[in-house]
């Protein structure tokens, strides 16, 4: 069983800066694009950042130039550094990866989803 777990949410002043992190487990053939989506109350989830297993990123245009999304595959493991906050910035922050698992005589790739972490930008 495959399980996301995010980490690195909190209360922030406007301007400051917050690095989340989500790092997969269990038994995992591969690991391809993983990403951060945040949902703000009464808004649908949106894409945030993403980036491919070769390190391809891409953002949204909210956040271009203040956030930066990284990843270690030796860890399974997925960053977001976010700089110069917003009190827009405020939303749940959740994980997302796309993981290939071995199955009985084949493989399975699936949508993981984390728990989503609580960002919250003062203003």
């Amino acid at each position: 069983q495959v399980q996301l777990v995010e980490s690195g949410g909190g209360l922030v002043q406007a301007g400051g800066s917050l690095r989340l992190s989500c790092t997969a487990s269990g038994t995992i053939l591969r690991i391809n694009t993983m990403g951060w989506y945040r949902q703000a109350p009464g808004k649908q989830r949106e894409l945030v950042a993403g980036i491919t297993s070769s390190g391809s990123t891409n953002y949204a245009d909210s956040v271009k130039g203040r956030f930066t999304i990284s990843r270690d595959n030796a860890k399974n493991t997925v960053y977001l550094q976010m700089n110069s906050l917003k009190p827009e910035d405020t939303a749940v922050y959740y994980c997302n990866a796309q993981i290939t698992t071995p199955q009985t005589m084949t493989t399975y790739t699936g949508n993981f989803w984390g728990q989503g972490t609580q960002v919250t930008v003062s203003s």
